[in-house]
């Protein structure tokens, strides 16, 4: 094979849309945190421990800061060794039969425990339901398929007590992963499939071959995740579709789907090559696509309400269907 073709482009700056909102535009104007602990290697299980639980700090400290505490009963749960909570906000009435099964994102190795539950926070309160979160377990220590294991053992006990049509699954990032490899596995297991699913700007394939894993590299403040992906396959090919759900085949069913993602997002070639993918196996499928966003979007400007509407109708629409 000759060379890969590329295209040279100089060094620029990128303005921030004006027509976004000031929070926005100044969230993505601000500085990219710069990389301060590079990946251990592969072989280093103390250290990518270490990085895991000092990442988490940071991360739940920011979901902290973001999340109100609103009332809820919060409850753990168990499926063999798969461990997940129960969050039931206040208000939802007794006869309510809508469950929601949260996968929590992360890069498949962060966001466990306490990220976890204040994840699962935004999903209870967008939609007023019950939601059952998967605190899978992670690398070093439980490789793939450990992760996908947990996620499909609690879709196995929702189904003991729901018909599938009052259960939607979700992820977002790491968690799209998760969810989308889920409906997978559970279909070629002969489990049914759920009313619907929802993909928040997912990380659809490991192997990190879309366009925009070069375009936006960099300008969204993620680089390449391949150290991660290496490190959770366990020598599995990245390109299975356990692994890289956008190389699974939808032919053979699959629920409705809604994607986000972002112009400026890592994963934005996920989410157009991913709904495309659907759309072409005659899937109903949405495509959402936030001008100038970033993975994660803005970091709570207004635009993010927005998406956070087209959440709510999706699920309204296929919990009623």
């Amino acid at each position: 094979m000759g060379e890969q073709p590329s295209l040279h482009v100089p060094a620029r700056d990128l303005p921030v849309p004006r027509h976004l909102s000031e929070p926005a535009q100044a969230f993505l104007g601000a500085p990219r945190p710069a990389e301060t602990s590079p990946y251990p290697s592969l072989d280093d299980a103390e250290a990518w421990r270490e990085q895991i639980a000092e990442r988490d700090q940071m991360i739940l400290q920011m979901m902290r800061a973001r999340m109100p505490d609103l009332p809820h009963t919060l409850t753990e749960l168990r499926e063999g060794e798969a461990l997940a909570y129960e969050i039931v906000p206040e208000g939802v009435p007794p006869g309510d039969r809508r469950i929601y099964l949260d996968i929590h994102g992360g890069a498949l190795i962060y966001g466990g425990g306490e990220v976890c539950k204040a994840m699962a926070m935004g999903s209870a309160f967008r939609h007023m339901v019950r939601v059952v979160t998967v605190d899978y377990r992670v690398a070093p220590d439980h490789p793939h398929p450990a992760a996908l294991d947990d996620c499909i053992a609690f879709y196995r006990a929702l189904l003991r007590d729901h018909a599938p049509s009052e259960i939607i699954v979700g992820g977002g990032s790491a968690g799209a992963n998760l969810a989308a490899a889920l409906m997978l596995r559970a279909r070629d297991e002969g489990l049914p499939l759920p009313a619907a699913l929802v993909l928040i700007s997912p990380e659809a394939d490991l192997t990190e071959s879309g366009d925009s894993f070069n375009t936006n590299a960099v300008i969204d403040g993620m680089g390449s995740l391949m150290p991660i992906n290496l490190l959770y396959a366990n020598g599995a090919p990245l390109d299975h579709p356990y692994l890289s759900p956008l190389f699974g085949d939808f032919t053979k069913g699959y629920p409705p789907t809604l994607i986000t993602a972002g112009t400026r997002d890592l994963f934005l070639s996920n989410a157009a090559r991913l709904h495309r993918a659907l759309r072409n196996a005659d899937i109903p499928a949405e495509l959402h696509i936030q001008e100038g966003a970033v993975h994660g979007a803005f970091g709570g400007a207004p635009e993010d309400a927005e998406i956070e509407r087209e959440l709510r109708l999706f699920c309204e629409k296929w919990w009623g269907g």
